[in-house]
Parts: structure tokens; C-alpha cells; sequence
């Protein structure tokens, strides 16, 4: 599977990055198998957090026999700094590790949670306090929802941030907003050297009055040529790699499409964006 330089770090991430939000509600025995098919594709980068329901505990039997395989990065969505602090140190607990690759404030998702979060007695300064403790190599932001890019570019004022994760996919760029918040916030990643990370790259949008039939909390795309195509924009994008659906039935397809990656040129990448009002935006 392609490798990419995942910003500053210097670390060559693969262009699956696996979000182990698929063991939020995954039995041990589903999640081993989940862990073998990661392994098997040379998949060397974890994306992982508290608020993943029983994901860490699902996780911490696999590094702790295979640490040194993953480039680990977890997150904390407490916004003071005491708190922030109880939720790392309960993490290493549970994931069965020493010290995180990247640790990150997670779901920052508009103006005000920003303010909180890098404020006097905010989350980062457990997170700068843990970086010194040699307890994370590096810093990271993540943000959702619609406002997720214009957050991203503020917060790379206010903090060296080693890395970025958000949505994004060609549904959310036929929004002209949001389409040129992110190309924003991607030329600011490339000039910094920040490292980036996609979510929802295969959402196909709210799930509304439909039944669920994935543990995704939007539905997904699930053919193999629409995950195929929109893997093929999201990594077109300049990105380091993009964060797998939050459903191991649908990590083999997401793998192989990664491993299957072909770049689109811009007309093609114009050509799907044109199509992304016939479906309903995942964000309002």
C-alpha cells in the first residue's frame, strides 16, 4: 500500500489509517479478525479515542505485543486541563502502551470550543504538559461538522499543531463553503508541514428515516466502485491518508480500495463534485 509522509513527524503513514471506531461495539473475537485483515494490508497507522466506545479495550492486547508496528494517535474530547490529563493517562492504561505517537484535541467543532480548548486551563496545556512528560511525540487537532475547516485554519494560528483531521469527501465539496474553507486549510497544512487526516471519505450522507444497516453513524457508501471512487478523490486531495468507515464489515473494502488507489486528475475530480447535490449533505 502507497506510503505518505504524514507532515512534520516524518512519519510514512499509510493511505489507510485505521479508525478503530469499528470496535466501538465489536466483540474481542471480531476485532482480532479486523486486526489481522490491518495487519495483512501493511497497515501502519491507528486512529483511536475514549469516546470510541470499547475500542481502546479492544486495541491494548494487540499493542501490547505490537507496539513498534503502529503509529499510534489517540484523542481527548475533555476541554479543561485537568480533566484532559485524567482521560490521557486512562487511555494508556487501557490501550496497554507507555506513550502515544500523537495525542489530539478531538472534535473541536466551532469558535468557542477553540477558545476553550487553548485557553487558560484548557485541554492543550495538558497536552503540551503531556508532550514534555515524553508521553506524546506530537500534537494534534481534529474537528467535525460543517465549520470543521474554518476551526482547523484559526487553530493552526493560535499552536504549532503537528496534525489536522476532518471531513472530507465529494459531496461536501459541491458545497462551495465548505469546499474552499478546506482547499484553505489544505494549502495552510502543506505550507506548515502538518500532517492531514480524512474522515467520513466514503459517507454518502444522513441516514434520515432509513434503517441503519452500518454501525457508521452516517450511511456510507458500500459498492465497491462508489467506495473506489470516492477514495480515489479523497487522496487526490493532496492528503496523507484517510481514516477507515467505523465498521469492520466494510474495513476489506476500504483497504482494497486504498490499495487500489489511481489519482483523479481535476476534470475528473470536477466531474464528481458536479454530482454531489444528488445526494443530501451530511452536514446542514
Amino acid at each position: 500500500m502507497e506510503k505518505r509522509r504524514f507532515g512534520g513527524t516524518g512519519h510514512m503513514s499509510t493511505i489507510a489509517i485505521f479508525g478503530a471506531a469499528a470496535f466501538s461495539q465489536a466483540e474481542q473475537t471480531k476485532a482480532d479478525i479486523a486486526m489481522e485483515e490491518v495487519i495483512d494490508a501493511s497497515v501502519n497507522h491507528i486512529d483511536v479515542a475514549p469516546s470510541y466506545g470499547m475500542a481502546e479495550e479492544r486495541l491494548g492486547p494487540w499493542l501490547e505485543r505490537e507496539r513498534d508496528r503502529f503509529f499510534l494517535g489517540c484523542k481527548t474530547q475533555e476541554r479543561t486541563r485537568e480533566d484532559a490529563a485524567v482521560e490521557l493517562r486512562r487511555s494508556l492504561e487501557r490501550l496497554r502502551i507507555d506513550r502515544f505517537d500523537l495525542y489530539q484535541l478531538h472534535a473541536v467543532t466551532n469558535m468557542e470550543e477553540l477558545d476553550q480548548v487553548t485557553g487558560p486551563g484548557g485541554a492543550l496545556e495538558a497536552v503540551i504538559e503531556a508532550h514534555q512528560a515524553c508521553l506524546t511525540h506530537f500534537i494534534g487537532i481534529t474537528s467535525h461538522g460543517v465549520e470543521a475547516p474554518a476551526v482547523l485554519v484559526e487553530a493552526l494560528r493560535r499552536f504549532d499543531f503537528d496534525s489536522v483531521l476532518f471531513p472530507l469527501n465529494f459531496v461536501l465539496y459541491a458545497n462551495p463553503i465548505y469546499r474552499r474553507n478546506a482547499e484553505e486549510l489544505l494549502r495552510q497544512c502543506h505550507a506548515r508541514d502538518v500532517g492531514v487526516m480524512i474522515i467520513k471519505a466514503i459517507a454518502r450522507g444522513p441516514w434520515g428515516d432509513r434503517p441503519k444497516t452500518y454501525d457508521t453513524w452516517y450511511e456510507p457508501f458500500y459498492e465497491s466502485a462508489d467506495i473506489q471512487r470516492a477514495v480515489n478523490f479523497a487522496l487526490s486531495l493532496g492528503v496523507t491518508g484517510l481514516c477507515t468507515a467505523a465498521d469492520v464489515s466494510l474495513l476489506p473494502l476500504f483497504l482494497n480500495a486504498c490499495e487500489h488507489f489511481t489519482p483523479m486528475i481535476a476534470a475528473q475530480q470536477e466531474v464528481l463534485i458536479a454530482s454531489g447535490p444528488e445526494y443530501e449533505p451530511l452536514f446542514a
